[in-house]
């Protein structure tokens, strides 16, 4: 841009000999101005000429804001100067004529009143710029509100398991501090599930957060929530950030530029209305792979992104999220293999013959919670009988469950050669001891013999079963010695014969039934005789009575057994 002359100036009251005066500070390379009493120039040495791209002749007889419109001056400081005659500095900033990189620019001023003959003949100021030294507190009070942001990073992204809401957290953490807007994008994940695939060329990411500044929220929101499907053309700077593995900073300044870093034209016609014209993407990345990416944009008045402190910093945020989406994925797939191996193993159990009546229950803690160990089984035996289990191995997740499957194969083992309920539990305490499984676990093995009338029980560290008799008006609890844990290898259980009739319940289950924290076990256990037949004498009301009573206060998985026989 150009300075407009004035063709005519008027005549101006000149309080000094201006040659003398640019003989002694001419070649200063500090700006030096002089002001007549209505504050317009009167004389300007070279070296301010030059800071405003301006020539010296130009200013004269004109005021500041005619000179420099965009320029932030203090007039009503250099007015008091002139009243009382004390020097006073000011900070001006802005932009002159020259062409600069730098958005706005920084002056210190002195200013100087100006006398002769006891009368106040005008003003001077002598400016020097002091863009480098502002730009440097700027950059020192972003690094350290950077650096409150990396030091609050942890405690409030990846709060929980979730891929979705640890990228919502992240998108949200950076607005506003970093950015006006901020969306993250991943990489679709094989879930097994079909999905419609891009067109070539394009590189298609789902959108898991996305967070703005209210002025800009009308802009973002039309264009993908969570879960929407975003495509974007292979040079645009998503698709080049994660084909680098690099951050890709963008200054929005023509609709060319913009077309390639948005995916389509209204997106790109929404954003440029809201004044979008800087961003930077950075990739999201565990392990040597990469997940997405964070996109952070800047609208408006607020500085485009640098190359320095803002990617820096946006890296080490989408880094440190990146490796909790990469535990949310894992603890995903792991939460989803035990689902299914968990779910095979407790089908409901084959009925040994047409006399028994059987029927289960499983119930996880909660949905975000890791599968564990529970499992039940039935197993027909000759003369009448009928074996059922009920087992618990320690802990959760994967190992559990397969753990889980060891350990019911091999009591089916143990069942074939129909010996009584401890003598099974001794052979398999032994037997999982030599199969080196690290995981203990408790086990329940009744026997039921339908031609006698009675049940014979053995605990390996297992709750009690309980049995409710036709007509009566709770369950009884059965007292029976509990011997360690399988896989101690300790032994020492103990088979005891208890009265099984045709039409009485065995109730069989895990101790998240029962079991509350900061309760004796005793009085948990207890809590079961309570339970009676339903009216409809359907085992599988009585589950739903269970439920009823036990599923809303349970602190863990449930896995409830229940059968009867109809006699011989």
């Amino acid at each position: 841009m150009q300075a407009e002359e004035h063709a005519d100036q008027p005549p101006l009251d000149v309080p000094f000999d201006a040659s003398a005066l640019d003989a002694t500070i001419g070649s200063s390379p500090a700006g030096v101005a002089v002001f007549d009493t209505e504050l317009r120039y009167v004389y300007v040495n070279p070296a301010l000429a030059r800071l405003n791209g301006v020539p010296a002749a130009a200013h004269l007889g004109r005021y500041i804001s005619e000179v420099l419109p965009e320029m932030d001056v203090r007039t009503d400081v250099m007015r008091r100067v002139l009243a009382d005659g004390r020097p006073r500095e000011i900070t001006t900033s802005g932009r002159t004529w020259v062409d600069s990189l730098i958005e706005r620019r920084y002056w210190r001023v002195a200013l100087h009143r100006m006398e002769q003959d006891a009368q106040v003949r005008g003003l001077v100021g002598i400016a020097q710029e002091v863009t480098a030294t502002e730009n440097e507190r700027d950059e020192l009070r972003r690094a350290r509100s950077y650096l409150t942001l990396l030091d609050n990073a942890a405690a409030e992204i990846g709060t929980t398991l979730d891929a979705r809401s640890t990228c919502q957290q992240l998108a949200e953490f950076v607005v506003p501090v970093m950015a006006d807007a901020a969306v993250v994008e991943m990489i679709p994940q094989e879930d097994g599930h079909s999905r419609r695939e891009p067109p070539a060329g394009v590189v298609r990411l789902r959108r898991y957060g996305a967070a703005a500044i209210p002025e800009l929220s009308g802009a973002i929101e039309p264009y993908g929530g969570q879960g929407a499907e975003i495509d974007y053309q292979e040079d645009a700077a998503v698709p080049r950030c994660l084909a680098a593995d690099e951050p890709v900073v963008v200054h929005l300044t023509g609709d060319d530029e913009f077309g390639r870093a948005d995916p389509t034209p209204e997106r790109v016609a929404a954003y440029l209305a809201v004044g979008l014209h800087s961003a930077v993407v950075v990739p999201l990345t565990a392990r040597g792979r990469p997940l997405g990416t964070l996109s952070l944009l800047r609208a408006g008045d607020s500085p485009p992104f640098t190359e320095g402190l803002d990617v820096v910093v946006a890296r080490t945020l989408a880094g440190r999220a990146a490796v909790d989406v990469d535990h949310a994925y894992r603890y995903t797939h792991e939460h989803g293999v035990a689902r299914e191996l968990q779910r095979s193993l407790l089908s409901e159990p084959r009925v040994p013959d047409s006399g028994i009546e059987i029927a289960s229950l499983y119930l996880p803690a909660g949905e975000g919670a890791l599968v564990g160990g529970d499992w039940f089984d039935a197993i027909p035996l000759t003369g009448g009988r009928h074996l059922k289990v009920m087992g618990d191995v320690m802990g959760h997740g994967v190992e559990a469950a397969v753990a889980m499957s060891n350990y019911r194969s091999m009591l089916r083992i143990m069942a074939e050669d129909e010996q009584p309920p401890h003598r099974i539990l001794e052979r398999l305490d032994r037997a999982v001891e030599r199969s080196g499984l690290d995981r203990a676990a408790t086990c329940l093995v009744a026997v039921v013999d339908r031609r006698e009338g009675v049940c014979e029980v053995a605990s390996a560290g297992h709750p009690p079963p309980a049995f409710i008799d036709p007509g009566a008006s709770g369950a009884r609890v059965a007292r029976i010695p509990v011997g360690p844990p399988l896989g101690t290898g300790l032994g020492g259980y103990v088979t005891t014969v208890l009265p099984c009739g045709p039409g009485t319940v065995l109730f069989m289950y895990t101790d998240g039934l029962v079991e509350r924290r900061g309760e004796d076990i005793d009085v948990s256990v207890h809590r079961l005789s309570g339970l009676t037949l339903p009216v409809s004498g359907r085992l599988e009301d009585l589950l739903e009575e269970v439920v009823d009573r036990f599923a809303d206060t349970a602190e863990d998985d449930i896995a409830v057994l229940v059968s009867r026989s109809r006699g011989y």
